[in-house]
């Protein structure tokens, strides 16, 4: 943060701010802010966000990695600078007063934000509805309190917001517009530059925050080393870091695995390419576990976290699933290995399994219909529920 007062305070309000709080909403909020930018006829587009958002153009105030923080007790131990963020935030967006705030995700942070915002007489809009079809139902109260739009990535939620009497356009999930319907492995791999003979080669996505991969990197390894047992040596990986910092957090963890060197690769950024260029995926769960489903991929879905939040967590817990290849799907498509059964062996058997000719035939039929399910032209959708919020043309 550079402070709540604007720098020049003769400047225009900006067009919208925008507050993404982690990598995934990074990602989403790029893929609509360019076009939205250009509907304002080039208003500014400022707040809080990441490499891909600042790229797309957006002003930065502070970076999203700030609010990446998983657990009810993770949180409990960052809530006094989470809340000291909070108030400059709002603090600025009232001096500011742009047209829209723009809050991606995040929902623990954003709808705070957007409940004061709302109450000050700026617009709303919420992007990402929070997983209320799964976990903490009672939150769509607040949400109505919060939100003068919401903007849906899964068709099943409109029916929810149809019900409950707010306003929410269901836009397509932004992943589905980009990802192939038929990935081309081969040449995902020359990009890459991986040569892989004999055998196979698995992607690994321990997740994207410094909690993620301190506590899923290490389980994730050791199943690596059951694969290259299993597959007689020939098992090859590579792992997506979604930034150098976090590139820097992963060697640092693999170096307690130095056999594993020769056999795994290490890129910055360029996550979609890797799981293009897999034949399995070993992935923590969250957005990835889409990503590896609308690239046809099998794969088994792993995660740890400290004991203390995965009973907190599961005690809030409405559906038996955590993985959104298997909350769409309404089954158990996908295996989930949870905090005491996420273990090395059960990791890399599950994945063998998984990679059976036979199997990958069956899940890319179902992965092809999902991902017809999910596309829409997201962009141009986002911008007419905003255009509508702000009551005239853009």
């Amino acid at each position: 943060m550079t402070g709540v007062e604007r720098n020049d305070a003769t400047a225009p309000a900006p067009g919208a701010v925008w507050l993404a709080g982690e990598a995934s909403g990074d990602f989403l909020a790029s893929l609509v802010l360019p076009q939205l930018k250009e509907r304002m006829h080039g208003a500014s587009q400022v707040g809080v966000g990441g490499p891909k958002m600042r790229a797309a153009g957006l002003t930065p105030w502070a970076d999203s990695e700030r609010l990446a923080v998983r657990g009810y007790v993770e949180v409990i131990k960052k809530l006094p600078g989470l809340l000291r963020f909070r108030r400059e935030i709002l603090a600025r967006v009232l001096a500011e007063r742009p047209r829209l705030f723009i809050g991606v995700d995040a929902p623990d942070f954003n709808l705070g934000v957007e409940v004061k915002l709302r109450s000050a007489g700026i617009k709303t809009v919420h992007f990402v509805s929070p997983s209320i079809w799964a976990w903490r139902a009672e939150r769509i109260h607040k949400i109505r309190q919060a939100v003068d739009h919401m903007l849906l990535i899964f068709p099943f939620e409109e029916a929810i917001y149809r019900r409950e009497g707010i306003p929410a356009t269901y836009v397509g999930h932004p992943l589905a517009g980009i990802i192939p319907m038929h990935p081309d492995k081969d040449a995902a791999r020359r990009i890459l530059g991986l040569t892989v003979e004999g055998g196979p080669l698995i992607a690994v996505l321990p997740g994207s925050r410094v909690d993620e991969v301190s506590g899923c990197a290490p389980v994730f390894f050791e199943a690596c080393e059951r694969l290259v047992e299993r597959t007689g040596g020939a098992a090859r990986f590579v792992l997506p870091a979604v930034d150098e910092t976090r590139r820097r957090q992963i060697d640092a963890v693999a170096a307690h695995w130095p056999h594993l060197a020769e056999r795994l690769t290490i890129v910055t950024g360029n996550s979609h390419r890797v799981l293009e260029s897999a034949d399995g995926v070993m992935v923590a769960s969250g957005t990835a576990t889409l990503e590896a489903a609308l690239y046809k991929k099998p794969m088994v879905v792993g995660y740890t976290m400290p004991g203390l939040s995965a009973m907190l967590m599961k005690k809030k817990g409405l559906i038996p699933y955590v993985s959104l290849p298997n909350i769409l799907a309404g089954r158990p498509l996908v295996p989930e290995l949870l905090h005491y059964f996420c273990t090395p062996d059960a990791l890399a058997a599950t994945l063998l399994d998984e990679m059976r000719p036979t199997r990958v035939a069956e899940l890319t039929d179902i992965y092809e219909a999902m991902h017809d399910s999910l596309l829409r032209p997201t962009a141009d959708l986002a911008c007419n529920a905003i255009e509508h919020v702000l009551g005239d043309s853009l």
